[in-house]
């Protein structure tokens, strides 16, 4: 392809995309509008003459992806979604910046405005979420395609800042991505040499190109030392060409920019970064870059230009539903499978390889209950694929017979994401994202911390990945307070839109499993154990999906109620009988998920916890906080409200109190 020139047409493009941003940031007076109106140039050569994307169907599935890690300059996402034609960005949305139910929030938001990837905002996510999304187009072309039949090939692009590459996240992202050769992952470094706290001198000065050559990235600097000049587009244009014939690593694309270009006393300053211009500078800019338009007002010339991209989208989407077409007709399984799994639907009776338990059948951790239930999906979701950070033996994460996901190798279903919680998450979110794939991602309980972020995400985003994590408790043993996560669970349960399931056997397990599937707009966090626990006498997948249901119980009214959660549910069930035999009417209630338990209605929760019982124990190795909502003002709890210990589990938990004895002595001590 001949390197393209700049045109007055196209700077006014350019021009266009800068001041749609600074009239919605004026009119909103918040945001950001320094990014846009530097990194203008670049976008436009990207969405102008490299991306290939329909703006009328966002969804159509071989799409190249556009991910802004620096999500705070969204206006740029924004005005380029616009003016290339997409229905989700209308001229009015973008008045509308920022305020109440607007299509155009403060950060990308792939929930709320078709045609976002993903959402992003908390810096590093994006370009972690990408390397996600190359995975996942990696994956599917290995499995699909076939010599001469080609219908998974797409290009992940991301434009990402200085903050975007001091947060931890992406070093871990990239890092695997140079690792695993993710050829058609091309990331554009805006590289302004500002932050909300002035010149990254201040705290950034190591050489970015040189870190990514270590990761095994191609790097290529465009370099526009003329800081008066704005960014060359035959040179921003020519790296782009030669990223995309580098096939066996990703690339970066380093671009000198100027942050607030166009603004005479505000550019390469902090002070373009995060607000708006105010009304003097709006118009010192308008008189600098010659800009005669009225706000919000785009050029005839421009937006007719801007408007190809709707004929050039369905041109592309056209030959490839005639590639498909042709594809079909040879490999028609295939083809079903992957018009399958790209539409989301699973297929017919999956659920019915979740493996159950009867009371006879030998104890068991939760965890190897786990892995049973991943190889045995894996087997009739051929969809599903995750790993471990680098605790696959001990999470149970390994789905045998399968190979490990490489470079060159991509049609593994094995992960490998070394000991990178944080990227793992945000990467399995992308994965998700993307679209015909069920990604899991697995580590110890207590090491959601490390990934606390992408957890959060995956539950704003509407992201169903599946969080399988182990060794969810004290009784995990010797390796002591770091390693047992006593606080973990009240902090999860606090994250919105996210399931956080504690099953107490087997059965509970395979139900926990079954919910995790069926919710593809909600994660699902398992906590589960390494200690064995005895499969439990009415406990079932069925009850596991109400989030709590009675296990146990004596007719009538009962005197007191026992609600165990996972590795202590047994506790509970023990209790009773020894309760039932000194005369008290006892309740059993397995609870292991309060989300789902909360989505029950009226009815069905009063059945299971009825407000005329007052006297309520629970029963978890856990933090105390938040059980005061199901137990009521007479209720109380056997929990954990300090640090844990190191010493063999069984003797820990005895120490804090989870034997039957002291279950019984707590409940005959609320009966008084």
């Amino acid at each position: 392809m001949a390197v393209a020139t700049q045109s007055q047409t196209e700077e006014l493009c350019i021009n266009s995309i800068r001041f749609l941003a600074i009239d919605a940031v004026e009119k909103a007076k918040s945001g950001h509008p320094g990014l846009p109106m530097g990194a203008a140039p670049m976008a436009f050569v990207l969405w102008d003459r490299f991306m290939r994307f329909n703006p009328k169907n966002p969804k159509w599935f071989n799409r190249d992806r556009f991910v802004l890690s620096a999500g705070h300059g969204c206006m740029l996402q924004y005005a380029l979604m616009y003016l290339t034609g997409y229905d989700s960005v209308s001229l009015d949305d973008i008045k509308q910046f920022r305020q109440w139910e607007s299509k155009t929030p403060g950060h990308p938001e792939n929930f709320v405005t078709e045609g976002i990837e993903v959402t992003t905002g908390p810096l590093g996510q994006g370009i972690a979420n990408a390397v996600g999304l190359a995975m996942a187009e990696a994956h599917l072309a290995a499995k699909f395609n076939k010599p001469g039949n080609t219908i998974v090939d797409h290009y992940t692009y991301v434009i990402m800042g200085d903050g975007c590459h001091m947060e931890g996240v992406s070093s871990e992202a990239c890092s695997l991505a140079g690792h695993l050769g993710l050829g058609k992952l091309i990331a554009l470094y805006d590289d302004n040499h500002i932050s909300i706290e002035g010149d990254t001198n201040l705290a950034f000065t190591e050489d970015v190109g040189k870190r990514f050559e270590a990761y095994n990235w191609h790097v290529i600097t465009v370099d526009n030392t003329a800081l008066d000049h704005d960014t060359n587009l035959a040179a921003v244009h020519k790296a782009i060409e030669e990223a995309k014939k580098v096939t066996d690593k990703p690339s970066m694309i380093k671009v000198r920019t100027i942050i607030g270009y166009g603004s005479p006393n505000k550019r390469n300053s902090y002070s373009a970064h995060g607000a708006a211009l105010g009304n003097d500078e709006v118009q010192a800019t308008r008189d600098f870059l010659k800009w005669e338009h009225a706000p919000f007002e785009i050029p005839d010339d421009a937006l007719s230009h801007f408007r190809k991209a709707v004929e050039r989208g369905a041109g592309s989407e056209q030959e490839w539903n005639q590639a498909f077409a042709d594809y079909k007709a040879k490999y028609p399984a295939e083809a079903a499978e992957y018009e399958r799994t790209v539409a989301g639907k699973l297929p017919e009776g999956w659920d019915k390889v979740l493996p159950t338990y009867k009371p006879e059948d030998k104890a068991d951790s939760s965890r190897n209950h786990s892995g049973k239930c991943l190889n045995a999906l894996a087997a009739v979701l051929p969809e599903l694929i995750g790993g471990s950070a680098d605790l696959a033996s001990s999470n149970m994460t390994l789905l045998k017979g399968e190979k490990d996901f490489q470079k060159g190798q991509y049609e593994g279903r094995n992960l490998r994401f070394g000991v990178r919680e944080h990227a793992m998450g945000a990467i399995a979110n992308g994965m998700i994202l993307h679209g015909g794939l069920i990604p899991y991602c697995a580590t110890f309980l207590v090491f959601a911390d490390y990934m606390r972020g992408a957890i959060r995400l995956s539950a704003l985003s509407e992201a169903g990945v599946i969080y399988v994590m182990t060794h969810d408790s004290v009784a995990l043993g010797e390796d002591g307070p770091t390693h047992q996560p006593v606080e973990t669970i009240a902090s999860l349960r606090a994250i919105p839109n996210l399931l956080v399931m504690r099953p107490a056997d087997g059965n509970e397990t395979s139900g926990s499993y079954k919910v995790a599937i069926e919710s593809p707009k909600r994660p699902t966090l398992m906590a589960l154990s390494r200690q064995n626990l005895p499969n439990l006498a009415g406990s079932s997948i069925e009850g596991t999906a109400k989030g709590a249901y009675t296990l146990s119980d004596d007719g009538g009214t009962p005197d007191i109620i026992l609600i165990g959660t996972g590795g202590e549910t047994y506790l509970c069930v023990d209790a009773a009988e020894k309760l039932r035999a000194a005369g008290k009417k006892v309740r059993v209630v397995s609870m292991p998920c309060w989300e789902l338990f909360d989505l029950q209605d009226a009815a069905y929760r009063e059945s299971v916890l009825p407000k005329a019982v007052t006297k309520r124990l629970a029963v978890e190795a856990a933090s105390s906080f938040g059980w005061g909502r199901y137990l009521g003002s007479e209720g109380d709890s056997i929990s954990i409200d300090t640090f844990g210990a190191s010493a063999p589990g069984p003797v820990v938990l005895e120490k804090f109190g989870y034997t039957v004895d002291n279950v019984v002595a707590k409940a005959k001590a609320l009966l008084g």
